[in-house]
């Protein structure tokens, strides 16, 4: 039996089918649904999951400046810029120029931000489970590997690509 990726895809197989059949669809539906779990879950902190992203990017690096974590979490300038910007007016970080490149601006994370992301741990963990909770257990990780593996694949074609690393 040849393999599926070896027959071409009629032009129109998407279209044809109902919009709950489409992959692209059904990637939105599946963040959607997770934004209003983890807002669900998290509520009261005012975070969302893109800057909860930021936060725990940068509680594993430290100090980063605005390039290197955009690459992390897979943002453009202008929205790490923004992201950044609300995180810093709260006092979950701090923002400074680099001493040794003044157009280089680095993000630290406070201790405000330290005890928000302890405060969001079991909301942000619920909402991931949540998630995924329709899942068997054993089916679960190799839908998280199935998923890395597409955004793996397909990185280089997204407005931010990740630093794969």
């Amino acid at each position: 039996m040849p393999d599926q990726s070896d027959t071409p895809e009629p032009p129109d197989r998407w279209r044809s089918l109902p919009i709950f059949e489409r992959p692209g669809f059904l990637i939105r539906r599946l963040h959607q649904i997770h934004v209003a779990l983890f807002a669900e879950e998290c509520a009261g902190e005012n975070i969302t999951p893109v800057q909860y992203s930021v936060l725990t990017t940068l509680d594993h690096l430290g100090t980063a400046d605005q390039t290197a974590l955009a690459q992390a979490v897979g943002l453009d300038r202008t929205n790490i810029a923004d992201v950044l910007a609300r995180l810093s007016k709260r006092g979950l970080i701090d923002r400074r120029i680099a001493s040794d490149d003044r157009r280089m601006r680095l993000a630290t994370l406070t201790d405000a931000g330290r005890l928000t992301l302890e405060r969001l741990a079991e909301g942000a963990s619920r909402a991931h489970l949540r998630t995924i909770d329709a899942l068997p257990p054993h089916e679960r990780q190799a839908f998280i590997d199935t998923l890395k593996r597409l955004v793996d694949a397909n990185n280089d074609v997204g407005r931010a690509p990740l630093r794969l690393s």
